[in-house]
């Protein structure tokens, strides 16, 4: 019977029969003895009882230093294949490593496909190059506190940063009507702990809200107009005059609670009108400040929960629904002044603006110290004489000394801490912040003793 495959046609070459020359029976050279044609050892077929494929091949290659009858193993040709196809492997990865790294389209492809499988989860944008213009940067980089205390602090807002409910307050500010100032509110605390380069401008008061800062602007009783611009830290706590919070507890309070169930939270359609209203206002007055010390971390204070997260009863005519309910109006109040300070501030580091503006939250802050306390840090509705019922003060459900105190701590964090990114002020506001300029800038160019709000507005506890 012939032998097939001589061909090319690669069908399988039956066993040699018995007495027949073997394809293993080659010269010294490797050639056949009928040819003397060299055959690659790659190409011959199997030897009969070579399933593992570990046969011999043929002698080796004289170069490898092996002979036959020498008792060493001949360099097998596959053992070559597997080195070199690991050597083309790894030449193939550095070479895709060296495109992903330099040649931007394959990077983008290669973080789009990340974005894709991780749902989302991108590396961070960067910020466009700087251009020709800005080749110098007229800012300089610093860190959270630092970029706090170069200058002048100047505390704005309502009672709750003025320290109104926690006592010991300024004279000049404790009447009717008047700003109560406390030497205990959380901006005193602040600028004890903090080393300024200049000093605190104390301008808070009772009663005011965004509306009034933006009404007075250009009077003697504008808080917003004592910001000035060797600035260095504002904190302003302001909106819960807008929503007219207390108000809105008194309702809850002073009513029959089997007569009217559903007069507390009735209010919530009117209150949703005036927090619409009232982010447009905080918006503005955020811009006013900003204009006048657009250097200046700009720290913008929530509101602290007021009863406990999971009210265990009534506290007087306050139902478990009801604590739960206004709670959530303290809530929903914190998420739109966070909203509006995220996005100014993504407009000023878009912007590549110095400065910065950063939300404070305390939410929390009176956690386990809420009014139903028996340790409460803040202050209840007070008992009226007998047959007066119950009455809601201007101090009511405001902080005490301790609850002025861990507010301080949440600010006092976030001014070490700082925001999610880098902050930075001007090498020329730097340059001019002398001790002179910031005496003379304190208190602002229109300085007298800030008043009580203009007149026709319902104040705090009115």
């Amino acid at each position: 019977m012939s032998e097939r495959g001589d061909d090319g046609s690669g069908a399988e070459v039956p066993e040699n029969p018995p007495g027949s020359p073997s394809d293993d029976a080659r010269t010294g050279d490797g050639t056949r003895p009928d040819d003397h044609t060299p055959v690659d050892g790659d190409a011959r077929p199997a030897e009969p009882g070579a399933a593992d494929g570990d046969a011999d091949d043929g002698p080796a290659d004289d170069s490898d230093g092996s002979a036959p009858g020498d008792g060493r193993a001949p360099r097998r040709p596959r053992d070559r294949r597997r080195a070199r196809a690991a050597l083309v492997a790894s030449a193939v990865l550095v070479l895709a490593l060296i495109v992903t790294l330099v040649v931007p389209p394959a990077r983008d492809g290669l973080v789009n496909l990340w974005c894709e499988a991780t749902d989302g989860v991108c590396p961070v944008e960067e910020l466009p190059p700087i251009t020709e213009d800005e080749e110098t940067d007229p800012r300089v980089r610093m860190e959270p506190e630092e970029a706090a205390l170069w200058g002048n602090y100047v505390a704005l807002g309502d009672s709750y940063s003025s320290g109104d409910g926690a006592g010991d307050y300024d004279p000049a500010t404790a009447e009717p009507g008047g700003c109560w100032r406390s030497e205990h509110a959380y901006s005193q605390l602040i600028q004890q702990e903090f080393d300024f380069a200049g000093s605190l401008g104390f301008y808070a008061c009772s009663s005011h809200r965004a509306t009034h800062m933006l009404e007075q602007l250009g009077t003697p009783e504008s808080q917003i107009e004592r910001v000035t611009e060797h600035t260095s830290l504002v904190t302003l706590g302001i909106g819960g005059n807008d929503l007219g919070f207390i108000p809105v507890l008194r309702t809850c309070i002073v009513r029959m609670p089997l007569l009217d169930n559903g007069a507390c939270q009735a209010q919530e359609g009117e209150i949703g009108r005036r927090l619409d209203a009232f982010e447009e206002d905080l918006t503005e007055v955020l811009g006013e400040i900003r204009d006048r010390a657009p250097d200046a971390r700009v720290l913008v204070l929530g509101y602290p929960r007021l009863f406990p997260e999971e009210p265990q009863g009534m506290y007087y005519t306050l139902t478990v629904s009801d604590q739960e309910w206004l709670n959530g109006i303290g809530r929903d109040l914190n998420e739109r002044i966070r909203d509006v300070v995220y996005e100014v501030d993504g407009d000023v580091y878009g912007e590549r603006q110095a400065g910065s503006v950063e939300y404070v939250n305390t939410y929390s802050a009176l956690n386990g110290y809420e009014v139903s306390a028996d340790e409460a840090w803040l202050n209840g509705i007070v008992l009226g004489q007998f047959g007066e019922g119950l009455r809601v003060d201007r101090a009511s459900f405001h902080p005490t000394a301790q609850g002025q105190m861990s507010i301080a701590d949440r600010v006092r964090r976030q001014v070490e801490q700082g925001p999610e990114r880098v902050l930075y002020v001007s090498r020329e506001t730097l340059a001019s912040a002398d001790d002179d300029r910031l005496a003379a800038e304190l208190g602002g160019p229109l300085a007298p003793v800030i008043g009580p709000p203009a007149p026709g507005t319902e104040a705090d506890g009115e």
